[in-house]
């Protein structure tokens, strides 16, 4: 499934522009541990947070994540929009929580 799809299953927006939605989810990663996600998360994988913060972008950026999803309702700075932009990071937000949003996407048949 596409990061495309599964936005628009979930009803995620999308904030930033440029970065493509057409990769296949490999996987999801939940933390909010920058080190646990360096550790862990592996290419292709969604990465669930609650971090707002530019360094999610290099993490998500050096670990070849299909995108970030922030949960809660977070919205990311400023600069971490321009960063994902410049990366080509997608950034995706939306109300659900990072558990409801992790047992969404493993309902939707996404493991990992």
């Amino acid at each position: 499934m596409t990061l495309a799809e599964v936005a628009r299953k979930l009803e995620l927006e999308c904030v930033t522009t440029g970065p493509p939605l057409d990769r296949e989810i490999e996987g999801a990663h939940v933390s909010d541990l920058l080190s646990d996600v360096l550790a862990n998360a592996k290419a292709g994988y969604v990465w669930i947070t609650l971090q707002v913060h530019p360094n999610i972008v290099a993490v998500a950026s050096m670990k070849e994540l299909c995108g970030v999803i922030m949960a809660s309702g977070r919205s990311p700075d400023p600069e971490t929009i321009e960063k994902a932009e410049t990366e080509g990071v997608p950034i995706l937000v939306g109300g659900l929580s990072g558990f409801e949003l992790a047992g969404r996407l493993y309902e939707l048949g996404i493991r990992g």
